[in-house]
């Protein structure tokens, strides 16, 4: 099911996705490139192009691999230039019969290839995080459904226990169960943006509920994380957008936001590549799902003293307290680019966002803006 979602998610990307930027490639873009295995397209990209968000672009105009999803470990991919100058990356079959696998060293030698394509990103590692990450908001737990109890009365339950839930549900959808996590806080604001949403366990529905009636929907678990307990909220996953993000990247140019994080997925001091993280602004700031944003870091506050130039926060406690960020003494340090991220889910004052690419390991403390 989760490839057949991949590939149908990859051809409507290719087919929707229509950028007016102009490719710029990168000076040490290789003339040739043997795809290997784990390599993404987004790695490719990166390679190739100085903006790789714009890899559809490099990509669609050739007829071989309009869509990425046939893209296998073994291909050789050519750099080339259509009339107009463009650049594209085309599959070079010169040596090829067989779908064979090519290495460079010492020799062109060739194997059969195995049978997965590469993607975008890792997805289906990704895939659990960004499917069901979530922040459970006031209005949220107001109107959701929640476990009554099973048909058992079990602890804990193993897959294929029968849940009954109150709420509306329906039968054949797919559904998440949630437990009510600690308080998320705007990191500036301190304003109560919702709880965290601890995922415990995934469902189908079986039976229809009908909340009017006093009738409870039936599920059958299909997936257990923790124990599921009477009152744990269920929200519906749609089949269809499992992989909810990387619809149409784009650049969140001209947009006035300034975003701190909240958290990452691991509840770790840095992280990087590949990282789900949480933001403090979401609907409210106007952000919206496949943009990219990019994360800076303050350069450290230099002062000048008698005895030379020193960090600020090595300075003595007399003169943090006599001077100020202002004075002549303190040199504008620059603020540098450190990596883009892209936003795959908004709610109304957070938003859940994958880091794409970083030159060193991202901080809580570091912010997020529009490129």
């Amino acid at each position: 099911m989760l490839k057949k979602i991949l590939i149908t998610t990859f051809c409507i990307l290719t087919s929707a996705m229509v950028f007016a930027d102009q490719l710029s490639i990168r000076d040490d873009a290789p003339k040739t490139y043997v795809v290997v295995k784990g390599d993404t397209l987004w790695d490719i990209s990166a390679m190739y192009l100085e903006e790789p968000w714009l890899w559809p672009k490099l990509w669609r105009w050739n007829p071989e691999i309009n869509n990425p999803h046939l893209i296998y470990p073994g291909d050789i991919l050519r750099l080339a230039f259509d009339e107009d100058g463009q650049p594209i990356l085309v599959k070079d079959d010169s040596e090829s019969s067989g779908k064979p696998e090519y290495k460079w060293s010492p020799q062109i030698r060739k194997k059969m290839k195995d049978g997965n394509p590469i993607t975008i990103l890792p997805l289906e590692e990704l895939a659990p995080l960004l499917n069901y990450s979530n922040i459970l908001t006031k209005d949220m737990l107001a109107d959701a459904a929640v476990v009554l109890g099973a048909d058992e009365k079990y602890k804990s339950h193993v897959e294929g226990a029968i849940l009954y839930a109150k709420g509306d549900l329906q039968a054949g959808k797919s559904y998440a169960i949630y437990k009510k996590g600690e308080a998320i806080l705007d990191p500036v604001t301190h304003e109560h943006l919702g709880h965290y949403a601890i995922l415990a366990g995934t469902a189908k529905g079986l039976r229809d509920g009908n909340t009017a009636n006093r009738i409870p929907a039936s599920l059958m678990l299909d997936g257990s994380r923790r124990e599921i307990r009477a009152g744990d909220v269920i929200l519906e996953v749609n089949d269809e957008q499992l992989l909810p993000a990387f619809y149409q990247m784009r650049l969140a140019e001209g947009k006035d936001v300034q975003a701190l994080f909240i958290n990452n997925a691991n509840n770790a001091r840095e992280f990087g590549k590949l990282e789900i993280v949480l933001l403090n602004k979401g609907e409210n700031a106007n952000i919206l799902p496949g943009e990219i944003y990019a994360i800076h870091r303050q350069s450290p506050a230099v002062i000048d003293t008698e005895e030379g130039p020193i960090y600020a926060e090595d300075a003595s406690r007399w003169y943090r307290l006599t001077k100020d960020d202002e004075s002549e003494d303190h040199y504008k340090m620059p603020v540098e680019n450190i990596g883009q991220l892209m936003v795959f889910k908004v709610q109304e004052k957070t938003s859940f966002a994958v880091v794409l690419a970083t030159t060193k390991p991202i901080r809580l403390s570091d912010k997020v803006t529009a490129p």
